[in-house]
């Protein structure tokens, strides 16, 4: 592909809320195989647009990219293109070659859960950076008043939502809905199909957390998926309204993108 089509990418890829990330030759001394400023851009799906260089070097960049995704962090990365600094490469070039690998798509953020509390998260990780997607099965609570945009509002029965939510390792969910009968759909029809974000996240109670993943269990769930579940969310902040609640839950989620050791209200 040129190099337009990769702009173009980023612009679907950011449009879709997918994680992507791009690598940059910043600099290259000797001979190498690729130059600045050549481009790739890698997919949370694995797949590539674009080249630095192609061969094992690309191999250990399309990894790195990976690590990039994960974490929201830039990375910049050297190589040295010789057999005798790495005898398995097969690359015989003798140059170096230095590449930044940065992620172009926010953290992506799913709430399922559209009301008071859904809809000031919501606006509020907006605003701090978070591509955010809220679903409701109630129409009301998806207008634009009350999630404007670029949050993405999605309506719809809670089964087929889950199932068109195209959720990947990399993203943020949280599980808020207006009761504990809807929250324990989502959290089984996540399960079901075996989504492993990043950060799964429930609001409510530690009884709650124990009554409903206590019957998930005895239903086959496995424990280690249920072990995911952070479980009352949010800082223990002392939160009361639906704003500072927003608060709590936001900032915990900045902690994690950022690799931040904060304080959890319940352990998962």
């Amino acid at each position: 592909m040129s190099q337009v089509d990769l702009w173009e990418e980023i612009v679907a890829c950011r449009a879709r809320g997918e994680a992507a990330a791009l690598a940059t030759i910043v600099s290259t001394l000797g001979s190498t195989p690729g130059k600045d400023p050549m481009k790739m851009l890698v997919r949370a799906d694995g797949t590539f647009v674009g080249s630095v260089g192609g061969g094992c070097l690309e191999a250990e960049v399309w990894e790195h990219a990976r690590d990039v995704m994960r974490s929201h962090r830039t990375m910049t990365v050297s190589f040295t293109l010789n057999e005798r600094d790495d005898p398995e490469s097969g690359l015989i070039c003798g140059g170096t070659v230095t590449i930044f690998i940065e992620p172009v798509v926010p953290a992506q953020l799913h709430l399922f859960g559209g009301g008071h509390v859904g809809a000031a998260t919501a606006r509020l990780a907006a605003d701090t950076g978070f591509g955010v997607s809220v679903y409701d099965d109630r129409p009301d609570m998806l207008d634009d008043d009350r999630l404007p945009a670029p949050i993405r509002a999605h309506g719809g029965a809670w089964s087929e939502l889950v199932a068109g939510a195209q959720l990947s390792e990399h993203d943020f969910v949280v599980v808020l809905t207006r009761g504990h009968k809807d929250d324990e759909i989502v959290l089984r029809a996540l399960a079901a199909a075996s989504v492993e974000p990043r950060f799964l996240g429930m609001i409510g109670s530690r009884a709650k957390r124990a009554l409903l993943l206590g019957r998930m269990a005895e239903d086959g769930v496995p424990q280690a998926w249920l072990d995911r579940i952070v479980s009352p969310v949010g800082l223990p902040l002392g939160a009361r309204s639906a704003q500072e609640i927003a608060v709590s839950i936001t900032a915990q989620l900045i902690a994690e993108v950022r690799g931040v050791a904060a304080p959890q209200a319940c352990a998962p």
